[in-house]
């Protein structure tokens, strides 16, 4: 950090800060008036003051309305590709458990055969060497 050394009381810079604050604020209303001019209603019906302060708001809100209704068509491409995927991982694990089912029962069919050939060719099958 960096320490400066006036020669100015407190109450000076005090003072200065707060002209500086002023300044600044009143940059910002004039910008705001430069910003909202061009959108003032030219017809004399109402209040002038209000009827910035709302075109204000309106143009503020606008732009953020928009954002968020793109914000919201995302999230709803989003929400049906997620729904898509999961009808894909279902199908794919569907497919997965019909697979090991089939293999189970292939697997089952050649035990039992290769059992029957075993006791056709007189070889003991597993059943009589664990007796």
């Amino acid at each position: 950090m960096t320490a400066i050394k006036t020669d100015k009381p407190a109450s000076d810079l005090a003072a200065d800060n707060v002209t500086a604050a002023a300044g600044f604020e009143g940059e910002i209303r004039e910008f705001v008036r430069r910003d909202v001019a061009p959108w003032r209603r030219r017809d004399g019906t109402g209040d002038p003051g209000a009827e910035n302060v709302n075109l204000l708001v309106e143009r503020v809100a606008g732009a953020s309305m928009t954002e968020i209704d793109n914000v919201i068509a995302e999230l709803q491409n989003v929400r049906e590709i997620l729904r898509q995927e999961g009808e894909r991982v279902q199908r794919e694990v569907s497919g997965y458990a019909n697979l090991s089912q089939a293999a189970m029962t292939s697997m089952k069919i050649i035990a039992e055969s290769m059992t029957q050939w075993r006791a056709a060719a007189g070889q003991p099958t597993v059943a009589a060497r664990q007796e």
